[in-house]
């Protein structure tokens, strides 16, 4: 039996998992190496996903910021008078990636990390054969972590030059130019993202679901107020939708029209197919191994990222909820230590979700439904941005932030906030939920003044009152 590696640990995917393993394993002093498919490193939260839409939507933001000067850094419903160029845009999206790209780069290069470009395939349980343009090698690793992520699930269409006119996220900033009407399918995280975004710099967006409701995982109220404002942004939502038929038509323009189940249509010169996302588990060989995905593409792991294999794992997207840049990382870190039997706890509870729409959405801990659903008393906490200086200031009268009680212990159950600097602020909230603080901390602690962080305050005041 072999025993003599080349590696103690391989990662297959170079995105948060994949780097945040094989640093981890190179801090124990281990030999790693990471295989990268694309033409660069960082996956695809790098190169098509997490980076660049976060970039493009605050390019959007900054533009609509200096058409209305008064609303800087302000989510509220505002549209260009003036719409930039895709390329300006993108050019910012462009820099924002190259600099991330040097930056993994750069930490792989300092932790000793071996990288190959190319794609993975599993030989045998410990073999890998990269292939690439460059040529073919193989190389062995005593543990293997797979960390290729996901890719889009594409349309069940088969329309001959629709690849311009239906496209899904991961070809939309390969568009050559802004629509002026867009629909997307899809109502979820990716869809409303691109759908607030898009709607900001002025253009009709359509967004079709056959759920009615959206983001379920989120607070009730927290959505509801997301898609008011986004109507106020002539966001139109068909809800409990289902669609019938696909046509396109070339003349006088490119467009694709979508014909409902109710009969309504809907026509725009983009449609974005938001549907989820697959893993991108194809050409891994994984039969060879033992493996099997299920039908989304997706893994089977244990508690400690183990797949069938025990020295075979994996961590990010690929093994499914919450598939968050942050979450996934953390999973690749715990995956590396547990490789290696270092001691180490469990992937911890409470972790942000964030939401990067128009206003952002972020929140922590349980919702209202959840209380209910498991029969746990509870008061509610409101502030309102406009209640806050730094609202004003802001110019955001719009954002909502709510707490979540115990109604008997006092004990902090959630957070959850829709406007500006959301994503940063959850942050506040996280760290009492994991020191399993409550009301009176809020009720004791001075926040700066003026600061978004207020709110904190002015909810625990209102749930005490309550109280």
């Amino acid at each position: 039996m072999v025993t003599d590696y080349d590696y103690d640990l391989v990662a297959i995917g170079s995105g948060p998992a994949g780097q945040r393993a094989v640093i981890q394993a190179a801090k124990l002093d281990k030999k790693v190496a990471i295989i990268e498919k694309r033409s660069s490193v960082g996956g695809v939260c790098v190169d098509i996903g997490t980076i660049p839409s976060k970039t493009f939507r605050e390019a959007v933001l900054s533009f609509s910021a200096r058409n209305h000067p008064a609303h800087l850094g302000s989510p509220l419903p505002i549209q260009c008078v003036e719409q930039p160029t895709l390329q300006v845009l993108m050019s910012r999206v462009a820099e924002v990636v190259r600099c991330e790209q040097s930056i993994v780069q750069t930490q792989l290069l300092r932790n000793n990390v071996d990288y190959f470009q190319g794609q993975g395939v599993f030989q045998d349980p410990h073999t890998l054969r990269v292939q690439s343009q460059a040529g073919t090698r193989e190389i062995t690793a005593e543990n293997i972590l797979i960390a290729v992520g996901t890719r889009a699930a594409r349309p069940d269409l088969h329309l001959p030059g629709t690849d311009d006119l239906i496209i899904t996220s991961d070809e939309l900033f390969n568009i050559p130019e802004l629509p002026q009407a867009m629909t997307i399918v899809g109502g979820g995280i990716i869809g409303i993202e691109y759908a607030s975004i898009f709607a900001t710099l002025g253009i009709e967006v359509t967004v079709i679901d056959k759920r009615l409701r959206l983001m379920s995982f989120l607070d009730d109220e927290i959505v509801d107020e997301l898609i008011r404002q986004m109507q106020q942004r002539n966001v139109t939502f068909h809800l409990g939708e289902k669609i019938a038929s696909v046509s396109t038509q070339t003349e006088p323009t490119p467009k694709g029209t979508l014909v409902l189940e109710s009969g309504k249509t809907v026509t725009a010169d983009l449609t974005l197919y938001s549907i989820g996302r697959i893993g991108d588990t194809e050409g891994l060989n994984l039969s060879t191994v033992g493996i099997l995905p299920d039908p989304s593409g997706r893994l089977k792991v244990d508690e400690q990222f183990r797949t069938e294999q025990p020295h075979i794992f994996a961590a990010g997207d690929i093994i499914g909820f919450p598939s968050l840049a942050a979450t996934s990382s953390e999973q690749g870190r715990l995956a590396a230590c547990f490789a290696f039997g270092i001691q180490t706890g469990a992937m911890q509870a409470h972790y942000p979700v964030g939401i990067y729409s128009i206003p952002e959405i972020s929140m922590v801990g349980q919702t209202e439904a959840e209380l209910t659903g498991d029969k746990i008393p509870y008061e509610i906490g409101m502030a309102r941005y406009s209640e806050i200086a730094r609202g004003q200031i802001l110019n955001d009268d719009t954002g909502l932030f709510k707490m979540l009680f115990h109604r008997e212990t006092r004990q902090l159950l959630g957070v959850h906030i829709i406007g500006t600097g959301a994503t940063e602020l959850v942050h506040i909230g996280q760290a009492v939920l994991r020191l399993n603080g409550g009301l009176k901390y809020f009720l004791e602690t001075i926040f700066n003044y003026p600061t978004l962080a207020e709110c904190y305050k002015v909810a625990a005041l209102n749930a005490f009152n309550k109280m």
